[in-house]
Order: structure tokens, then C-alpha cells, then sequence
């Protein structure tokens, strides 16, 4: 693995690297939250990790207002979360989503590491 002149990991072929969920806020201020979760994925990977995103991902598709659509994202996040190694929050506020996410990681033993919105572990 080497790293690019923006400081993000270069994965090489043989490299086995851990999927790592990013839990992070969507609703309220939604563009300027997309773009907080596109800058924490960015610092994962610059972790030399995987960034799994839902909130960015299903919502191209899925209409979050819409409560049977959101569910379903939801759902669906929750059953990638069981891939994962970790969920990373990030963020000064959980929503109800990423307490969802984060209750649910606990059930699974998934490790939860906190960030702040800076990136900044939080209780080291």
C-alpha cells in the first residue's frame, strides 16, 4: 500500500483490508452532511481502510422522507454493518439512524470507535 500526493491509501492487489462502517448524520442539513460523510470516508481510507457508507449510498436511490423507503435503507445498512470490523462514528450529535446503527453494532460486538467531526478519536 503507499499513499498519493492527497494523503489517501493506494491499495495494492494482495492487501486484505477491513470494511469499516461510517455512521454519520443525513437528515437536517443534507447536502452539507453527504459532504461530511464523503470527508470522513476520505479519512478512513487515508486509514488504510474501507469505508462503507450507507446514508450515501442508498439514498440515491431510496427517498429517505419516505418512511417504507427509509426502513428499507436502514434495514439494508444494517445488514451490511454485519460485514464490517468497526463502526466509526462521526459527529457532535446521533441521530436516531446512528443510534439504530451503533445499538446494533454493540449486539454484534462490533467495535465502535468515535470520532469528532474533525476526526478526532474521541476517549483515547
Amino acid at each position: 500500500m503507499s499513499i498519493n500526493c492527497k494523503g489517501i491509501r493506494k491499495f495494492n492487489g494482495g492487501d486484505k483490508l477491513k470494511y469499516v462502517y461510517i455512521c454519520s448524520p443525513y437528515r437536517g442539513d443534507v447536502d452539507y452532511n453527504i459532504a461530511k460523510a464523503q470527508f470522513y470516508c476520505q479519512f478512513a481510507t487515508g486509514q488504510g481502510v474501507i469505508p462503507i457508507a450507507p446514508h450515501i449510498y442508498f439514498t440515491q436511490f431510496l427517498d429517505d422522507d419516505e418512511p417504507e423507503e427509509r426502513r428499507l435503507g436502514l434495514d439494508m445498512g444494517l445488514d451490511i454493518l454485519k460485514h464490517c470490523a468497526e463502526l466509526w462514528v462521526f459527529g457532535n450529535r446521533i441521530s436516531e439512524g446512528m443510534r439504530t446503527e451503533i445499538e446494533a453494532a454493540k449486539r454484534l460486538e462490533i467495535p465502535v470507535l468515535f470520532h469528532s467531526n474533525r476526526c478526532k478519536k474521541i476517549g483515547e
